[in-house]
């Protein structure tokens, strides 16, 4: 198990997401990003915007992945 911030996902807060494999961290950060979405949270809202614009460039949103899979691969496990 590893833990990951909203923030350390590209998102704007401090919530933790706890998950044993990069997919699952990444699908809890998906369904609190529409929770916020849905809560029209502009500090997430503004963030979206910049996975908006990354998403433009496969390759950036591919490198992006990339870097933040290797970031939670390399989290001590709890």
């Amino acid at each position: 198990m590893k833990t990951m911030t909203c923030k350390q996902l590209g998102g704007a807060c401090n919530i933790e997401f706890r998950a044993d494999t990069f997919e699952e961290i990444a699908e809890l950060s998906k369904k609190h990003g529409m929770e916020m979405f849905q809560k029209n949270d502009a500090a997430h809202l503004d963030a979206m915007n910049e996975m908006k614009t990354l998403m433009k460039s496969p390759e950036a949103m591919q490198a992006w992945f990339q870097n933040k899979r290797e970031e939670f691969e390399a989290l001590p496990s709890e």
